[in-house]
């Protein structure tokens, strides 16, 4: 009877304290609650939505329902690390909310709490935090490299094929916690861009800069430009924004309604430093952006470091073309080393350039220019009906399917739908310019020169119906074609000088995506935000904080 009584009690004991009973039962804890939730739709772990419970059962039974995250009961530092991660995710752009935040924080005050009061844990709440803590980091870890946001369900499209995933999140996590390092687990699946890394660093300081400053942020509203030697109590909300942005010099008081050459100086260094025109004309693109607190500033980055984890690794981390609408900006580049930099026109509002990728293959020296059906029916047949003469002053031409010339004598102006093409002859006055890029795409769209040259001084330089033009495509085509030596540069400009067209096939495909980012870094690291052209923040912005 004694022997009974010591055998009960030894066994309540080792129930109180709970390590020996947690040690045996946990894995099958963790099977029991993970077969329930499967189970349940939505799948719920005691009322928690899980957001990755087929991902995270495969993982567990890969491993033999082992916990992962603590031994003997007792909480693996990792766990602690994975919350600290969760809540710098908010630099990231992510909402540390979506990975269970509130409910991880919980756990672990109370654990800390009975760990002091020498309190056991129950091996059903050990398998719940073990549980939660890797369908958070799963979650976590998808949304930093693959995005939060599926950009095929996006209003404004986004024909850039979305990346796959090249990191296996379950093998993963088992090395970040081998490792004993959560962070330089996470930290592999970030963008390879320093665009990001900059993102995630301006955020911070934005955050901490808001917070030791107080100012009015209500928007500066006013119909007229401003220079030097106006005066206007709207002066006054122009010194303190950039005195809050750091741009102050030795001159008149901060209260001072006068525009005087020190603002003046301050304010070509802010547009400069913001890739606007450096006049020191406070007009409505240079108000616009001193309008742009450090919330909206953190909400457009926000924006864009999502739009980075759509984008495919290779267009950062190898040769590629990009082209950022925002910017009016193409780079050409290898991995690290810009290769070459221009200007661009982009699409306007009604007629927007698309976002997609192809692969540039051809050059077309001394292009035709074969006008599009819509812009022929809405634009060059009327102008022909109402001027005859239209046709020769413009150098263009009517021809079959096929290529051959039309005589205007069996041309019906009025057919409809017209039954011919009518295409622009080679030469300076050509739309397309001297030479267009090509790389086949659904959209017909493709680089070309221009003979607007002047469009290039305008800071904001949405003019195309579509496609792209170029400020220096003559440089481009030598550095496309500079590895086949029987293009020297003078066969280069006679080819675009010629009266019938030429196509030159590079000696190797190029990548190219023509992509929309309003944030942006210099070739120096430094920050620079862009009008968002095409109104497509807001979109974006309202997903990530749904």
């Amino acid at each position: 009877m004694m022997r009974r009584f010591g055998f009960v009690f030894l066994m309540s004991c080792l129930l109180m304290w709970g390590q020996i009973v947690v040690a045996q039962s946990l894995p099958d804890q963790i099977r029991i609650s993970l077969e329930k939730a499967t189970q349940e739709k939505p799948n719920l772990l005691d009322g928690i939505p899980l957001k990755k419970t087929e991902t995270v059962f495969q993982f567990y039974a890969l491993n033999g329902f082992e916990p992962q995250w603590s031994s003997g009961g007792i909480l693996a530092e990792q766990a602690y690390e994975l919350r600290f991660e969760i809540q710098q995710a908010k630099y990231d752009g992510l909402r540390p909310a979506d990975y269970h935040l509130s409910y991880l924080s919980g756990f672990l005050e109370s654990f800390d709490q009975r760990k002091k009061a020498n309190e056991s844990i129950e091996s059903s709440e050990l398998a719940k935090i073990d549980i939660l803590l890797t369908d958070a980091f799963f979650e976590l870890a998808e949304d930093l490299e693959w995005g939060r946001i599926n950009p095929a369900l996006l209003r404004t499209p986004w024909s850039i094929p979305r990346k796959s995933l090249k990191e296996d999140h379950g093998k993963l996590l088992l090395e970040s916690l081998h490792a004993k390092s959560i962070r330089s687990g996470l930290a592999k699946l970030y963008p390879k861009t320093p665009i990001y890394r900059k993102g995630k660093q301006l955020i911070r300081e934005l955050e901490d800069q808001d917070k030791s400053l107080s100012i009015d942020w209500k928007p500066i509203k006013t119909d007229r430009s401003f220079k030097v030697g106006d005066s206007n109590p709207l002066i006054v909300q122009v010194r303190e924004r950039l005195a809050f942005w750091g741009y102050s010099s030795v001159g008149l008081p901060q209260d001072s309604k006068f525009f005087d050459s020190l603002l003046w100086k301050e304010v070509v260094r802010f547009q400069m430093e913001k890739g606007l025109a450096g006049d020191g004309v406070l007009g409505r693109l240079t108000l616009a952006a001193l309008n742009e607190s450090p919330d909206l500033l953190i909400d457009k980055i926000k924006v864009n470091l999502e739009r980075l984890r759509w984008i495919p690794a290779h267009f950062f981390e190898e040769e590629a073309i990009l082209v950022n609408i925002p910017s009016f900006q193409l780079v050409y580049h290898s991995g690290s080393d810009t290769l070459f930099t221009t200007k661009v026109i982009v699409g306007t509002l009604k007629h927007q350039s698309p976002v997609f990728t192809a692969s540039m293959s051809y050059l077309v020296m001394s292009p035709y220019w074969n006008i599009p059906s819509s812009i022929a029916r809405n634009e060059t047949l009327p102008a022909i009906r109402k001027n005859p003469g239209y046709l020769e002053r413009n150098h263009m031409e009517v021809v079959t399917a096929a290529g051959n010339p039309v005589p205007k004598s069996q041309i019906n102006w009025n057919a409809r739908p017209f039954p011919y093409l009518i295409r622009q002859k080679p030469g300076p006055d050509n739309a397309l310019g001297l030479v267009k890029f090509m790389f086949p795409n659904p959209y017909n769209v493709y680089l070309h020169d221009t003979p607007a040259k002047q469009l290039f001084d305008r800071e904001v330089r949405t003019f195309s119906h579509g496609c792209i033009r170029m400020q220096h495509p003559r440089a481009f085509a030598e550095l496309l074609l500079k590895n086949m030596p029987e293009w020297t540069p003078e066969r280069i400009w006679e080819a675009m000088n010629q009266s019938k067209e030429q196509i030159v096939y590079l000696d190797k495909k190029i990548p190219v995506a023509v992509i929309y980012l309003t944030f942006v870094t210099d070739s120096k690291g430094y920050p620079i935000f862009r009008q968002d052209v095409y109104n497509r923040d807001l979109e974006v912005l309202t997903l990530l904080n749904r």
